[in-house]
């Protein structure tokens, strides 16, 4: 392993950088980024040492996105919908009831543990 270094004064300082990536972390990566730094530093600290936060973050707001996509379809099959026709805000009331749900599901075993 080959490390550049600086001359600062009479010292070599290593040229440490992270890896830049430009990637777009979501609700729920960021979420589960302040979990992991507020309760579980030592995962966390792993994480962002070796590179692989941004990554893990990003894979983790796209399974919570997925998820909650089937669980609310799954809900919806069980609970169905009033007619967006004739009800516009009951069906956008029971429609936002069964996200939530969704989402707190996801919250708790993914984002949340």
């Amino acid at each position: 392993m080959e490390f550049a270094y600086t001359m600062q004064g009479d010292y070599l300082i290593p040229d440490l950088a992270l890896p830049e990536e430009e990637m777009h972390i979501g609700k729920y990566g960021m979420l589960r980024r302040t979990y992991l730094k507020n309760h579980r530093k030592g995962t966390y600290a792993g994480l962002m040492m070796s590179g692989k936060l941004n990554s893990y973050l990003i894979e983790i707001d796209r399974i919570a996105k997925e998820r909650i996509e089937i669980i609310t379809a799954k809900l919806l099959e069980s609970n169905p919908a009033p007619d967006k026709t004739i009800d516009p805000m009951g069906w956008t009331g029971h429609m936002n009831n069964l996200r939530r749900s969704a989402e707190e599901s996801v919250l708790t075993e993914l984002v949340y543990s």
